[in-house]
């Protein structure tokens, strides 16, 4: 007996390989998943390149117009009381200097008893000449002197006899004349030695080299055994009184801005000392040369103001109420001064303007500016009117400090 028997089996023959059919399968499905992912993750970071490449464009152009408006540091000056200072050099000096020479015939100099450096008084001995040989005419003079009194005094005794002899008729009236005429000249002969006398004695005072006034010996140029004689050069010079000054060398323009009492500070050259003095003395001429004028302040003695000396000079030369600003602030062409200002749209605008007093912190606006004005303190020069800037306050400092 025949029998078909069918038997339905789902699954693999081979246990084996239906585990290898659900293995691709699973990794079929993990692929996709990492694919789907990986697709996503580019998508946003194609859009996060996107934005960044968007704002960093913006960035760029504000960046770019940033840079065509220029910055340019203004400052509103304000008004403030300036005091005018010019500032000068010169050579320190004796105010009044004597020189000292051989006033006599001169000679051989004994002693020098003063030295350069010291104070001195009216009449004091400065040289002591030799006069040995001044003595002996002196001498001789005083001699002479005697002799011709003796003489007179004769002559006066002949005469006083004579006139008792003349009413008894022993002496003519013409011997009286004769003796009277020969007491007279011997009288006469008493006068002129005594005068040649005191005139040889003036002349030996005259040998000693003395002190004309009091003050200060400058210089010394004689030695004990020189020879001197009369047109000699001068032998010392003297600071009259210690007074000393300080010959400023100013512009014509300067000059004129100067008077006589004008206060001034003077700092010699290797010193930091100051020394306060005045105006005494405003040249009345100009050298043609220098185009220079010269102002002498006065100063009272000190140590450290040596004559030959160089010297700095601040002379004050007033006040006034105005703007002040730096130089480098203040332009000039052929229409005068001027200064930029940034209006309240940043436009910088040309404002003409008048200087005055020129002093350490600046220069005085006296026309042109009320003191508000954002006015440009530097790089005016590469500016143009109507110009965009973007103004930057200056810092708290003062005007004659800019750069």
């Amino acid at each position: 007996m025949n029998y078909e028997t069918t038997m339905n089996y789902s699954g693999p023959a081979d246990p084996e390989a239906g585990e290898t059919v659900e293995t691709e399968a699973a990794a079929a499905s993990t692929r996709r998943r990492r694919i789907i992912v990986a697709a996503l993750i580019a998508a946003v970071l194609i859009a996060i390149a996107a934005a960044l490449l968007l704002s960093g464009g913006e960035e760029a152009d504000l960046s770019a117009d940033a840079e065509t408006v220029p910055s340019v540091t203004v400052l509103a000056p304000g008004q403030g009381t300036i005091a005018g200072v010019i500032n000068a050099t010169g050579t320190i000096a004796a105010r009044r200097e004597m020189p000292v020479g051989v006033v006599g015939e001169g000679g051989r100099v004994v002693s020098v008893p003063v030295d350069q450096g010291e104070w001195v008084r009216q009449g004091q001995v400065l040289a002591v000449i030799d006069r040995a040989v001044q003595s002996q005419q002196a001498a001789s003079a005083a001699a002479t002197v005697s002799v011709n009194k003796a003489d007179a005094e004769l002559a006066q005794a002949n005469l006083d006899r004579a006139l008792k002899l003349v009413d008894r008729g022993f002496i003519s009236k013409a011997d009286v004349d004769r003796l009277t005429a020969t007491r007279d000249a011997a009288v006469a002969r008493v006068k002129v030695a005594e005068a040649q006398y005191r005139e040889l004695l003036a002349r030996n005072d005259r040998l000693n080299i003395v002190a004309p006034a009091a003050g200060l010996l400058l210089t010394r140029s004689v030695e004990p055994g020189q020879v001197v004689g009369a047109g000699s050069t001068a032998l010392f010079s003297i600071a009259k009184g210690g007074e000393m000054e300080v010959q400023a060398r100013l512009s014509e323009t300067d000059l004129a801005r100067v008077s006589v009492g004008t206060s001034a500070t003077v700092t010699p050259v290797g010193t930091g000392k100051q020394f306060t003095g005045q105006v005494w003395q405003v040249a009345p001429t100009i050298d043609e040369q220098s185009r220079q004028g010269i102002a002498r302040v006065a100063l009272a003695y000190a140590p450290e103001l040596r004559p030959g000396g160089f010297a700095e000079v601040r002379i004050n030369s007033g006040t006034v109420v105005a703007p002040q600003l730096p130089e480098s602030a203040i332009l000039s062409d052929e229409d005068g001064s001027f200064v930029y200002v940034v209006d309240k749209d940043n436009k910088v605008r040309r404002r003409k303007v008048t200087t005055g007093l020129v002093a350490a912190s600046g220069i005085a606006v006296t026309s042109g500016l009320e003191g508000n004005e954002k006015v440009v303190l530097r790089a005016g020069g590469f500016l143009n009117e109507g110009d965009t800037v973007r103004p930057v306050a200056e810092r708290a400092e003062p005007a004659g400090s800019a750069r």
